[in-house]
């Protein structure tokens, strides 16, 4: 009550997400690293003891008190990394005079961070999978209700509300693709000494070259990654986490646009976001169902957006093999990353799982809008009838004007059909005028599109999420 918590974990994060950046999680993980690297090191002929790798398998998880011992030796020492050590010793005694043998502080900070990205990775996109698959659902069922279309927010040619729906779902699936390269693209720092020559480690072995190549290959292996990188400094290139939050600040502007399309959808009372039974949208205007999801989506993926620079920014200004001005910011920028894009789509899917279509509304604002539209369905008809096409230009051009007055100059509804109805040259086509303004008829191949769509690119990317999918559960939001 007494201290700032961020938001992000305290109001709106998955416990999942939040305990993977949690210090729990990471000094865990520190652990479990100086484990792999001590039974790597006994396999390959140092002097460690059974006794040694046991107790450290033993403890790898951290109670409160061993917390408060760590805290106290950071306090005193200065250097969170050798407090750990020493308080990992404690608990494992047989093993207190080899933790973090021949290794530098990154061993354990760098490749846990590369742990934390791709585990984070692998949180967000089974999340992602769901909400694709729930807007592929809302796209189904909407591919044939004909919708007027927007190009500069002003009336267009006719689409679907389905076939708009798939516009999102298509940058979705992008997203998808980049999070998932990005993953499997992600190494390992592995086992690299202070400055990335691997000399400590050489010296350990006796100048075995083989067994330092080997070490490396055994604690990447240990630590599940398909491969370390061939070469590092102390660190690994901070153009990593660029690689990884740059696919995240990409889905943020993708967030950002399908819930500003949906507030501009829900201002022409079109499509709605889910809005509860007792929600209050105003303190004030009691009838207000403001989008409250929606905008909190669009601000916190502006948020999202903006944590990009600060990576490249980073990685920019890293010296030679390493400076230490990178590290404060990734403990903010990282983890921040993966909480809004963790929030994100929880709000997508709750979003999703409630969208609210009112189709007479739409088949209004359609009536308002196509006889415009249906001009040339009528000229061309009049033409097949015997008529002059220059003729009825002219006669159509004059009734549009006369009927636009009436919906600008006097907020009237537009009333051209029946003008044309009441003007005798159009006599040959009256009886075709319900079947020219069939909205049906101006969706051009918009459902056809959605079902192919579906079809040839959305379940490919979903296959591998099955299992997830199965298991789907609504998402339900914080306030």
């Amino acid at each position: 009550m007494d201290s700032y918590q961020t938001p992000l974990s305290s109001r709106y994060a998955s416990k999942e997400m939040s305990k993977l950046f949690s210090n729990a999680t990471r000094f865990g993980t520190w652990r479990q690293l100086w484990l792999s690297l001590a039974i790597a090191e006994k396999e390959l002929g140092l002097a460690i003891s059974d006794k040694a790798i046991e107790q450290m398998r033993a403890n790898l998880e951290l109670d409160e008190a061993q917390m408060k011992v760590a805290a106290e030796e950071e306090k005193k020492r200065r250097h969170d990394v050798m407090a750990h050590v020493h308080t990992f010793g404690t608990v494992a005694p047989e093993a207190a005079g080899i933790i973090h043998l021949g290794a530098t502080s990154c061993y354990v900070t760098d490749n846990a961070d590369l742990i934390f990205l791709r585990q984070g990775l692998s949180l967000l996109l089974p999340k992602l999978a769901i909400v694709i698959s729930r807007l592929t659902t809302f796209a189904e069922r909407y591919r044939d209700l004909p919708t007027l279309g927007f190009t500069h927010f002003q009336p267009a040619q006719l689409t679907t509300v389905g076939k708009r729906a798939t516009l999102w779902i298509q940058e979705l699936l992008w997203d998808l693709r980049n999070l998932e390269r990005a993953k499997n693209d992600l190494g390992f720092r592995g086992v690299k000494g202070t400055t990335g020559t691997q000399a400590s480690f050489l010296a350990l072995f006796e100048g075995d070259h083989d067994k330092v190549e080997q070490l490396d290959e055994r604690v990447t292996e240990l630590s599940g990654f398909p491969y370390a990188y061939p070469v590092t400094g102390q660190t690994y290139s901070r153009k990593i986490d660029a690689d990884v939050l740059g696919p995240l600040s990409s889905f943020g502007a993708t967030v950002h646009k399908i819930c500003t399309d949906i507030r501009l959808l829900a201002n022409l009372k079109e499509i709605e976001e889910p809005f509860e039974k007792d929600q209050i949208g105003s303190s004030a205007m009691a009838y207000k169902r403001n989008p409250m999801r929606c905008e909190r989506a669009c601000s916190l993926a502006r948020h999202l957006m903006s944590i990009y620079q600060n990576t490249v920014m980073t990685s920019s200004v890293q010296w030679l093999e390493r400076t230490l001005d990178d590290s404060a910011n990734r403990r903010v920028t990282i983890p921040e990353a993966f909480l809004t894009a963790d929030i994100l789509l929880s709000t997508l899917q709750n979003i999703s799982e409630g969208m609210v279509v009112y189709p007479k509304v739409i088949g209004r604002r359609i009536s308002q809008e196509l006889p415009f539209m249906a001009t040339e369905n009528v000229i061309m008809a009049m033409v097949k009838a015997g008529g002059d096409r220059q003729v009825c230009h002219e006669k159509i051009r004059v009734l549009s004007h006369q009927a636009g007055a009436v919906v600008k100059e006097q907020g009237g509804e537009n009333d051209l059909i029946e003008r044309i109805k009441a003007d005798s040259y159009f006599e040959p086509i009256w009886s075709q005028l319900e079947a020219l303004l069939d909205p049906s008829t101006f969706i051009g191949r918009a459902p056809q599109q959605v079902d192919k769509f579906v079809r040839d690119w959305v379940q490919p990317a979903l296959k591998p999420y099955a299992e997830d999918l199965k298991h789907i559960q609504s998402a339900e939001l914080s306030v």
